[in-house]
């Protein structure tokens, strides 16, 4: 356990960025999983709306540091090759 007064306070600061960190972590990953969701079912219009929302949480988590700006780029870039092959098969 911290003793020294600047130890404690660390470890205050630990435990509350750690819950920003999980609570941002938990957006980004219920995001993309609403994505998943509403492309499996098909629904185009839903799916669109999702993306942008989905698209708006990556970057966000980028800002955050939750994620590289490189790993949001590849979620971003794999979720529209998908929109485009449902919009594709409804064509």
């Amino acid at each position: 356990m911290a003793n020294h007064v600047s130890s404690l306070k660390r470890a205050r600061q630990t435990e509350t960025r750690t819950e920003v960190n999980r609570a941002n972590r938990s957006r980004v990953r219920t995001s993309l999983r609403n994505m998943s969701e509403a492309l499996a079912t098909g629904d185009l219009k839903a799916a669109q709306t999702q993306y942008r929302a989905t698209v708006s949480v990556l970057d966000k988590g980028v800002q955050k540091g939750v994620l590289h700006d490189n790993t949001a780029s590849r979620y971003k870039s794999r979720l529209n090759a998908r929109l485009k092959a449902l919009v594709t098969a409804k064509a």
